[in-house]
């Protein structure tokens, strides 16, 4: 196997005044490195809302595997990278790393290589061409400053709790105080001008905000399965899962560290509500259909307050019930509810247009070029979002390609169709616009490839427009 450079830490940042006007005396920015920086090769890689710097397989860590039970259903990835697997967290290796359990609780358990099918040696995202960077945004969990990390003794030591951790006295984020983090990593790095960057989801708005709030340090934007807002359907979705935390009676107002019981119900919960925002009509009916998961399934993960035996009250206990539920456990394990709640609400307090007359005047500045990349069947970000974002990059006189891919993997394609995503990007990265493989859905006679070996015409309606 090929094998490049690779290098993960902690970086000590220094005071950092978030945008919200508050500060913490220092900002501890978890990340992970891949190849050699040659001056002009860098690739920040920017991820989803619960992903974590660890993109890639790296020497040290072996294949990703997928764990896969009976209550899971199959082994696809969801929109952050889960499939049941936990890395460890390499920290130790950069000469600024700190101790692990100073970062956050729930480092160990972070998405291992969650986009490992496309970063790495001869992959779309080339380790042996590009430096790529990864960091893990303030507001998580695995390693970077956040409501589960370690609160500095002297910030306000007469505080009346029994743990040592920030928990909600953590300063609010946004996705702009995520993006000047990264920055600021970079420049801990020595790395300036970027050839790309690149994201997915609420980590393709941490692109366009790169686009809008450092214009000149990009050649490329690349943006994902993403859009300049949230729509009001998305909102209203992740205040229902940020309800079911705080009805959860162990997060106890935010303070449920150290020895007291974490809120798994509450966060399994809103977690549930997101895979189904991953997923399209037809994928759930193709990996579920009504199919029940028998009486005696597997019907919860670890610590998910749910009865034990369900199909006592509810028959059938459905083959979709069980992926939830089984999902739920999982992630419990591994991420922290705080966080959840700080990350939702950064991706909902996006907006691309903000400070601005519109989404054009706030890319006018950008002296690159972009690729929007669209999912026929995604209702998280929908095709008309993209092709609307792509018509504000045009306006801004900035070469853009919008490229859509028919596929039935709703929000998660991004992640689970490598050889749909991939090519646009392994060809855009290398010549822009003109990329052989990039497809502009703008233009009516150009067909929009599905990765198949097969091509359809583009789609610019949204799953609900029907």
């Amino acid at each position: 196997m090929t094998t490049t450079p690779h290098d993960s830490g902690i970086a000590s940042l220094g005071e950092f005044t978030f945008e919200c006007g508050r500060s913490i005396p220092e900002l501890r920015i978890a990340y992970e490195t891949y190849g050699e920086f040659d001056g002009d090769n860098a690739v920040l890689v920017c991820h989803a809302l619960t992903g974590s710097q660890n993109v890639a397989r790296t020497p040290e860590v072996p294949d990703s595997t997928t764990e896969d039970a009976a209550a899971a259903g199959d082994a696809d990835a969801d929109e952050n990278g889960d499939a049941g697997s936990a890395g460890d967290a390499d920290a130790s290796t950069a000469d600024d790393a700190g101790d692990a359990d100073e970062a956050s609780p729930n480092q160990a358990g972070q998405a291992r290589a969650w986009w490992d099918d496309v970063v790495g040696p001869g992959k779309a995202i080339d380790t042996t061409e590009y430096y790529v960077v990864c960091a893990n945004v303030p507001g998580s969990c695995y390693g970077s400053s956040g409501p589960a990390s370690r609160r500095p003794d002297d910030v306000d030591p007469d505080r009346e709790v029994d743990h040592d951790r920030w928990a909600l006295d953590f300063p609010p984020v946004q996705v702009a105080d995520w993006t000047r983090a990264q920055r600021r990593l970079l420049d801990h790095l020595g790395v300036g001008r970027l050839r790309a960057v690149v994201g997915g989801s609420v980590g393709g708005m941490n692109v366009l905000d790169w686009g809008k709030r450092y214009p000149d340090d990009a050649d490329y934007l690349i943006v994902i399965a993403a859009a300049a807002r949230l729509d009001p359907q998305c909102l209203a979705l992740d205040a229902i899962a940020r309800r079911a935390i705080r009805s959860d009676p162990n997060w106890n107002g935010g303070d449920y560290y150290g020895d007291r019981p974490t809120p798994d119900t509450g966060l399994g919960l809103a977690r549930q509500i997101g895979h189904v925002m991953y997923l399209s009509k037809s994928s759930m009916d193709r990996k579920f259909g009504r199919r029940s998961a028998g009486r005696d399934s597997l019907t919860r993960g670890e610590g998910l307050d749910v009865p034990e035996n369900p199909t006592a009250a509810f028959f059938p206990y459905r083959e979709v019930e069980s992926y939830l539920d089984y999902n739920a456990g999982s992630f419990a394990e591994r991420f922290d509810a705080n966080s959840y709640l700080y990350l939702t609400r950064a991706m909902d307090e996006y907006d691309l247009a903000g400070g601005y007359a519109d989404d054009a005047d706030a890319l006018a500045a950008f002296t690159g070029e972009a690729l929007v990349m669209s999912f026929s069947q995604d209702w998280h970000f929908t095709v008309d979002q993209s092709a609307d974002l792509a018509d504000a990059f045009r306006e801004s006189d900035v070469p853009v390609a919008h490229h859509l891919v028919d596929s039935d993997h709703g929000h998660d394609a991004f992640l689970v169709e490598p050889e749909s995503v991939g090519p646009p990007v392994r060809d855009f990265l290398r010549s822009g616009t003109d990329g052989k493989s990039v497809v502009d859905a703008a233009e009516p006679d150009e067909p929009v490839a599905d990765g198949s070996g097969t091509s359809h015409a583009p789609v610019h309606s949204s799953l609900f427009s029907g």
